[in-house]
């Protein structure tokens, strides 16, 4: 199966705004993220879509997405997730200390996910978090399923890094006692998948 990402480098041009549309007119898993979550903030009507979608925004992101104030969104998370996800239809994992997850039905629970760390606030942590969730969406597993893994595998990795990349301890991964940049994250996540 096949995944598109549209997200970081992609652009905010007319042209990317027309390579995003052609992208969601396919039947294929969609994840959206950065630059493409920009592009729908200006074209709403792009979505929804029949085809599995995965939306990744930060609280930033989702209050352009759905015209309200970030610091609402960051302090409402649960609220907005859910109403992005019914209003465009598509799966939403809003990222944050406390990364949440909607599903686009509103009758399956939202999930939450609390295995991140604050040094996942750092450049490029969110395009790991993208590029994992598009990974899963393209082994074929639905957006809910693909968010909640990638989300707790993310920050399960970060936390590994942050605690030196040693044997797993929850009291260790707690403490994050040294700064991690994304590639950090990117070495952190084999550990992660053995944790499992």
């Amino acid at each position: 199966m096949q995944a598109w990402v549209a997200g970081p480098g992609m652009g905010t041009t007319d042209a990317a705004a027309a390579r995003l549309a052609a992208v969601l007119a396919t039947s294929l898993p969609v994840l959206v993220d950065a630059d493409g979550l920009s592009l729908l903030a200006r074209e709403p009507g792009l979505l929804p879509r029949p085809a599995p979608t995965l939306l990744t925004p930060h609280a930033g992101e989702l209050g352009r997405l759905l015209g309200a104030d970030p610091a609402d969104v960051a302090a409402r998370r649960l609220e907005h997730a859910r109403r992005a996800a019914a209003e465009f239809g598509a799966c939403v994992l809003l990222k944050g200390s406390t990364t949440v997850v909607a599903p686009p039905d509103g009758r399956e629970p939202v999930l939450v996910n609390t295995t991140g760390t604050p040094w996942l606030a750092t450049a490029g942590t969110g395009d790991v978090l993208a590029g994992l969730a598009g990974a899963l969406l393209a082994q074929g597993l639905l957006p809910p399923q693909a968010a909640i893994a990638a989300a707790y595998l993310h920050g399960l990795a970060a936390r590994l890094a942050a605690a030196g990349g040693g044997g797993w301890d929850w009291d260790d991964a707690d403490a994050g006692e040294a700064p991690i940049g994304a590639s950090d994250v990117v070495r952190g996540l084999p550990l992660a998948f053995r944790a499992l």
